[in-house]
């Protein structure tokens, strides 16, 4: 005998679990990522009645309620009606996305949520961008209040996507009266993640600039989607940072990791990223090394005030993040394969990229004189 259709599931499921007062919540990229974590919890909450799961494809919680669909369709408003609040994680951050196609889908697909949910008569809207909108900055205060001034630009990897994002939640409101838009803003992120910050673990050697101060903070993906079912559950509301409890110097970073450093001059290095990105020998702009260089760690009080705490420390989701990455090699943001990694070498890749840009560098200007 076949199974029943998923949805036949969940209808029967939902008929046997009791009745709840608990808001219906639709998700964006439900299907993979911290959409299909926070969508597997949410379904298995007591305290949410309904989960209406949004991507282009179907995911695996089978006790979701599932549309197919671009979230830049208008016809979203419709899968959104009789939601209470929507949770907007289908955004594309990815190293690799051609830069102007990211950011038509992540602003377009925040602009089309917003405008669908006040039609559909959603009362709240939670938006997922990063920590990373405070900006990595030499003068930033340890911690960072929530309140603090959004000081980043747009060049690191996405972050002009995230600014504009916070721009469109702090319209909203405004422009759709009754519609209620908390922003949460995650530390480093951890947990089948790929970004500049989590490829930074993957080589051979932690490139410090000199004269900098880095700080790290992390946050795991477990603890996001407990702060984003805070927010669902109205628990707290606002502009949100979460990750984990304090931070760790380089240094601490260093010893907990194994991987040594090796240091450079900011212009050497600075210089050297923004080549290999013109060139496209690398997926991240030399914007993405200021937040390896400067703190920009953040208290998370209005969670902490809540109720909300970290279950992760800094020290446990380092060596979580150090595990997933093991066996990976990366040089200046750039992957490279097995057989790469073990012809150059450690240190003999990272130099090998470094004297790239100086190559070309000598052979354009060479043209130019001809």
């Amino acid at each position: 005998m076949s199974s029943p259709d998923p949805q036949v599931r969940a209808a029967r499921n939902e008929s046997t679990r009791p009745a709840s007062r608990g808001p219906v919540v639709a998700v964006t990229g439900a299907a993979s990522g911290v959409g299909a974590l926070l969508t597997e919890r949410l379904a298995a909450s007591d305290e949410v009645k309904q989960v209406i799961a949004i991507d282009e494809r179907r995911g695996d919680c089978a006790a979701a309620q599932w549309h197919i669909l671009d979230v830049r369709d208008p016809a979203i408003a419709e899968k959104l009606r009789g939601a209470d609040v929507v949770v907007h994680l289908a955004l594309d951050l990815d190293l690799e996305t051609d830069s102007a196609a990211r950011t038509a889908y992540n602003v377009r697909g925040t602009q089309t949520v917003l405008t669908a949910a006040a039609a559909a008569g959603v009362h709240r809207v939670v938006l997922c961008t990063s920590a990373m909108v405070y900006g990595a900055l030499p003068d930033n205060e340890l911690p960072l209040s929530e309140d603090a001034e959004l000081r980043a630009t747009a060049e690191a990897t996405g972050v002009g996507d995230l600014l504009e994002i916070e721009r469109l939640a702090r319209r909203a409101p405004r422009a759709h009266p009754g519609l209620n838009v908390t922003v949460v803003r995650p530390a480093v992120l951890v947990g089948g993640t790929d970004t500049a910050l989590t490829r930074y673990f993957e080589s051979p050697r932690l490139l410090v600039v000199a004269g900098s101060r880095p700080a790290w903070q992390f946050c795991h993906v477990e603890d996001l989607c407990g702060a984003l079912e805070y927010a669902v559950l109205e628990k707290v509301d606002g502009e949100l940072a979460v990750g984990c409890e304090g931070w760790l110097e380089q240094e601490q970073v260093e010893e907990l990791s194994g991987i040594r450093r090796m240091e450079l001059p900011s212009a050497v290095a600075l210089g050297a990223a923004a080549r290999l990105h013109r060139i496209g020998l690398t997926p991240s702009p030399a914007g993405d090394l200021a937040y390896t260089m400067y703190p920009w760690v953040i208290s998370g009080s209005r969670l902490h005030d809540a109720g909300w705490r970290p279950r992760w420390t800094n020290e446990e989701v380092l060596a979580e993040l150090l595990a997933e990455v093991s066996g990976r090699h990366t040089v200046v943001g750039r992957r490279l394969g097995r057989k790469d990694a073990t012809a150059a070498g450690a240190a003999g890749a990272t130099v090998a990229l470094l004297g790239a840009a100086a190559v070309v560098r000598r052979a354009r200007k060479a043209r130019r004189r001809i």
